[in-house]
């Protein structure tokens, strides 16, 4: 029996469906183009970036945890920030989630079709760039807008498919590491491993995706905590080894752009090359589709408060889907992806993130005031200290950003804001009617 929400949407979302769909938002497109980048900055101390961008996920992931567990419609962060600070603060923090999953599927697009051309060197070159970028943004908004049940179900397979060639990776290249590899060297300036950290937020985040369709989730005030500490675990042990692996097997690790399928080549041959590409392929399709899956919610939620227009929050009469906010939103995606590149959209929507990640930390104090209202399932050790952490952090990473991305989120910001205004100002009129 179906169970269906004030929303008209439909809880389909099981436990692990969640789990898998944490996995599959933070494994993407990152881990597969991130490592030769990190080392090329600051070389073997990328294994320190990687590890201390993984205690800032996992202070953040507590604080969300908790603040997640207090809810069970659809928003996430959205939803919190508004809750907590209000409808504009709630809006400029959907809104930016909304940036980062336009520009995370921008960003990941464009490595796809960097895998691809492993197995055919014309997919990155026009006319074939635009065609099957097309294509495939077409493809995923067909599974999504056929029912939250069919895209979890191909998040699943998604997520087994990407996991096993990456576990095939890392059993693989520990037997051909080169200790003499990990030789540390002089230690990287303070802004150089701060900038690496930032770039890699973009490889650990994503995990906010099991969030933002919490009110298609079964039970998620309950099941959204495992979610998020399951992914976060099984992530943060798979992308050490990773990086081990790569820094320990690939002779020109700086160099590379596809450095998993280039260390899987060198010890395994060009069939390694090819499974670890397979593995790439599989891991960016499943991200993308969680990307549009929980991005097109946020457009959803907002129409739904009326802040912005009321077909936004259409819900298909037979699907059971917000086919509207799920086309936009595709339509958006197929346009930045087009015009991008790999590295910069992703250290937009990396900024993006840890913006909406502070919002949503910051939530957690006050909303603790108001425990008899909305009371908590999961309580995170330390409770206001361990949100102040975790603003302090963010503000670190944010920090390190350079002066024109800091612009350009400005810009997306202001934007955001110039909506929410022209849609109250939409709605005055009706009101006084």
């Amino acid at each position: 029996m179906e169970q269906k929400t004030s929303e008209g949407l439909v809880r389909g979302i099981r436990r692990w469906e969640l789990a898998a769909m944490a996995v599959n938002g933070i494994i993407g497109a990152g881990i597969f183009g991130l490592p030769s980048e990190v080392f090329s900055r600051i070389g073997v101390y990328s294994l320190f970036a990687f590890a201390a961008c993984a205690l800032v996920v996992v202070v953040i992931i507590l604080c969300f945890a908790e603040v997640g567990s207090r809810f069970s419609e659809t928003g996430g962060p959205y939803l919190y920030a508004r809750e907590a600070f209000g409808p504009l603060v709630g809006f400029e923090v959907g809104w930016l989630i909304w940036v980062a999953r336009l520009t995370a599927f921008a960003a990941n697009s464009n490595l796809l079709l960097g895998y691809v051309s492993f197995f055919w060197p014309a997919a990155s070159v026009n006319p074939w760039r635009p065609i099957i970028i097309a294509s495939l943004v077409v493809m995923i908004s067909l599974v999504n807008i056929l029912g939250v049940r069919d895209a979890a179900a191909v998040s699943d397979f998604f997520t087994v498919g990407k996991l096993i060639p990456l576990v095939l990776l890392i059993a693989a290249g520990l037997f051909f590491i080169q200790p003499v590899r990990y030789s540390l060297g002089p230690a990287p300036g303070y802004g150089e491993f701060s900038s690496s950290c930032l770039l890699l937020i973009y490889a650990f985040s994503g995990f906010e995706m099991a969030l933002i369709p919490a009110g298609e989730a079964r039970d998620p005030r309950r099941n959204l905590p495992f979610a998020l500490f399951t992914a976060v675990g099984v992530v943060a042990v798979l992308y050490m080894l990773i990086q081990i692996v790569c820094i320990g097997t690939l002779n020109d690790l700086a160099a590379s752009k596809r450095p998993l399928a280039d260390a899987a080549s060198g010890f395994l041959g060009s069939a390694g090359g090819a499974i670890v590409s397979a593995g790439a392929l599989v891991s960016i399709l499943g991200n993308l589709n969680v990307i549009l899956l929980a991005g097109s919610r946020l457009p959803f939620a907002m129409a739904e408060r009326s802040e912005l227009p009321k077909f936004i929050g259409s819900v298909h009469h037979r699907f059971r889907t917000p086919h509207v906010s799920i086309l936009i939103t595709a339509a958006v995606m197929l346009a930045l992806t087009l015009s991008g590149t790999f590295v910069y959209a992703a250290t937009i929507s990396a900024i993006a993130r840890l913006l909406t990640y502070a919002a949503s930390c910051a939530a957690l104090p006050v909303l603790r005031k108001r425990e008899r209202d909305l009371p908590a399932l999961f309580r995170a050790p330390g409770g206001v200290v361990l949100a102040i952490v975790a603003l302090v952090l963010c503000a670190w990473l944010l920090s390190n950003s350079s002066g024109e991305q800091r612009r350009d989120s400005a810009i997306a910001g202001a934007i955001g804001l110039l909506v929410y205004v022209l849609c109250k100002q939409r709605r005055k009129p009706s009101a006084s009617a």
